[in-house]
């Protein structure tokens, strides 16, 4: 009888703060709901290099277990080179729009004695980007990087771009060694490089390991909160150094018949598998896989050159059945394997044959951590989590994109289109055209160009408006290109 007395005078001056419990409470339980985001980007990694995709020579186990608990992209696409691939994937932006179009060394300065000279490039990611990270750590995430960043000196660290943890993110692009220390001089020059806040390790210690180490450390301090995990592994990037046993293992397992040739490659793929293992295990054992996106992908296609600096004469990998690699934009050069796993969200074994971007990957996640935070004017980037839903449907696209106005290895300036099957290049220097139909061409052998005036005429048409809408840069002629030639002493664009 004394508490029904009691309850009607008590009950008002509580209902204030039972209210603010209450509401505290579910925003502690919708914190608890934000998924964790584990995003493992490789470096160099070819279309093909994955037991998932086809590779011979190569053992993934890890990897091909996360393709079978996901979703796998079958036309998944990158830049051609790491930097645009970074920051597209950072801001959800095209690196055409941002004036990011080649690797950060080399915006610097450009060859002098080609047909024309390469477009301006942005060194350093601008303050005025958000990055996923930036939006992730603003809704409460711990944001970390482990591994490569490569999108700016020291004033544009990942510090400067929303991570609340930086763990060997530089402004270069590859390592001098992988083996510990992680530093020294020789290999680019007199430059001398390292990898910071690796110390204290110890000799044979392997960089692809060691940051796998630093990765697992992040997951376990998080210590509850919800975690933006960014490893970006260097692997397989050059030099082509790994463990002696695994080279021993894959040397042994070479056969003529196998497209892919390079034992010391396959180790580091190797390594690159374990890696991926071994956060899945962590996640597994400390119950936060039910809770954790991981996202497997590669920052460009495979690089089909060789490591002459280490007297290397095999060619890194072989991205056949698709045309060229690293720096073209052929389909070797740009389209890179992608798996998914969301838990409640993507069905396991899918595979996904919609054409997307990086930059779909930024926008995804964004909207995964962070719902409140809306795309701003200018992502090109669209939400894949209907798509990932449902690997049968659709995205509303008109096309994509690619611009990479400056020379490599494997090609000359050149932009591209793809609209639906059909896929154009445009090389700068003579507005050459090359037309294909990927639905029954995807290695890219026959030029439809002369064959299809209309649909050329058209699919440029659409690139040409989009590199206005955008402000892409383009090259210049180069005035010493011509003196030069007239002198016998030009070299062939």
């Amino acid at each position: 009888m004394s508490v029904m007395c009691c309850t009607p005078r008590i009950l008002p001056a509580l209902r204030p703060v039972l209210l603010l419990l209450l509401l505290a409470g579910l925003r502690s339980g919708q914190a608890a709901q934000r998924p964790n985001i584990v995003l493992i980007l490789a470096d160099d990694l070819g279309w093909t290099d994955l037991g998932c995709y086809g590779a011979d020579l190569h053992e993934t186990p890890h990897i091909d277990r996360l393709a079978a608990e996901g979703v796998r992209f079958t036309q998944a696409y990158a830049m051609s080179v790491c930097s645009p691939s970074r920051a597209a994937l950072m801001t959800g932006r095209h690196p055409a729009r941002l004036h990011i179009t080649i690797w950060a060394e080399g915006s610097l300065q450009g060859p002098t004695n080609r047909r024309l000279l390469q477009a301006d490039s942005l060194h350093d990611l601008p303050y005025a980007e958000a990055t996923l990270a930036k939006h992730l750590s603003d809704a409460g995430y711990l944001t970390a990087l482990v591994g490569k960043w490569h999108l700016g000196d020291g004033n544009h660290y990942p510090e400067t771009h929303g991570f609340d943890v930086n763990i060997g993110g530089t402004h270069w692009g590859a390592p001098q060694t992988y083996w510990w220390p992680y530093r020294g001089q020789g290999r680019f020059g007199q430059e001398f490089r390292y990898v910071p806040h690796l110390e204290f390790g110890a000799p044979g210690e392997y960089l692809t390991d060691r940051l796998t180490d630093e990765a697992l450390r992040v997951i376990d301090r998080a210590a509850g909160k919800p975690f933006f995990l960014y490893l970006a592994h260097h692997a397989p990037h050059t030099p082509i150094e790994a463990k002696a046993e695994d080279v021993r293992h894959f040397t042994e397992k070479l056969r003529p018949d196998m497209k892919h040739r390079n034992p010391v490659y396959a180790a580091m793929v190797k390594s690159l598998d374990e890696s991926v293992g071994r956060v899945l295990d962590h996640l597994k054992q400390r119950g936060l896989d039910g809770n954790t996106i991981v996202v497997f992908a590669s920052d460009n296609g495979g690089y089909i050159g060789t490591d002459r600096k280490l007297g290397q004469a095999v060619p890194v990998t072989n991205n056949a059945p698709l045309r060229s690699g690293k720096g073209s934009l052929y389909e070797g050069g740009i389209r890179v394997p992608l798996l998914v796993r969301w838990p409640q969200v993507t069905p396991a074994g899918a595979a996904c044959d919609v054409p997307i971007t990086l930059m779909d990957l930024s926008v995804t996640l964004r909207g995964a951590g962070a719902p409140a935070s809306l795309p701003a004017a200018g992502v090109d980037g669209l939400d894949l989590s209907l798509l990932l839903k449902d690997p049968a449907s659709q995205l509303q696209r008109e096309a994509l994109y690619f611009h990479y106005p400056h020379y490599y290895e494997t090609t000359t300036p050149v932009s591209a289109a793809r609209a639906g099957d059909w896929k154009l290049l445009e090389y700068l220097e003579d507005n050459r055209l090359e037309l294909f139909d990927l639905r029954n061409d995807p290695a890219e052998r026959t030029d439809l160009a002369k064959e299809s005036p209309e649909k050329a005429a058209e699919l440029r048409t659409l690139l040409h408006t989009w590199r206005q809408a955008v402000g892409a840069a383009l090259p210049k002629p180069n005035p010493d290109f011509a003196s030069r030639a007239k002198s016998g002493r030009g070299k062939a664009g």
